[in-house]
Parts: structure tokens; sequence; C-alpha cells
């Protein structure tokens, strides 16, 4: 038994040597669950079909279905001040990197016509 042990000792060292960085990506990619429980201020304005902000006029984009990578970007640049629209600003600066990446994750998940 001992001779067994000394031998897949290395495989499961190896094998979770491999597994980490592997749950660590998705990780990063965020959780689309907990991002659910984010979103329920963002339908208000962004799914609405058609809506328009009143002053400046301008169309509010659909944001189901849009790309992770995008999200993440443009809710940090809002959060950072780097962005100027006062309630997406707030809005950003309201969440932490994992509640965008989880935000993002959600978001990301949903098909466009959502």
């Amino acid at each position: 038994m001992q001779k067994f042990a000394s031998v897949c000792r290395p495989a499961l060292f190896a094998a979770a040597l491999f597994a980490v960085p592997a749950l660590a990506a998705d990780v990063s990619k965020g959780d689309p669950k907990a991002g659910r429980a984010l979103v329920y201020t963002c339908g208000g304005c962004h799914g609405v079909t058609g809506y328009k902000n009143a002053y400046p006029n301008y169309h509010v984009p659909r944001i189901a279905g849009q790309n992770f990578d995008y999200l993440v970007a443009a809710l940090t640049e809002y959060k950072k001040g780097e962005r100027s629209h006062p309630t997406m600003r707030a809005q950003g600066q309201s969440l932490s990197d994992e509640d965008i990446r989880n935000v993002a994750a959600y978001l990301s998940s949903l098909s466009a016509s959502k």
C-alpha cells in the first residue's frame, strides 16, 4: 500500500497543480448567479425597448448578451470616473471588481433578445 501511495502522490499533485489555474480562470470570469442578483436596477433603463434618455437625448443601449470583456471595461471605466454619465458612474462606484465581473458574467450569458 505504501508503494502505491508513493507512486500516486506525484500524479495527484500534478493533477491538482493543473486543476487550480482552470478553476481560477472560471472565477475571473465571474459568477452569473451572483450577477443576476445585482442587475435589478439595470432593467429600468436598459431593459426597455426603444428607451431614450430625457436629457441629453440618446438611445440607451441594450446590455443583455453584450460581450463580457466590454461590460467589465465599461463598468470599470464608470467606476473610475473615466466615463461621464452620472447615473452609470454611481452604479459603477457602487460595485466591487468582483461584482462587476459577476454582473458581466450574467448579462453576457443572456441572449440579446432578452
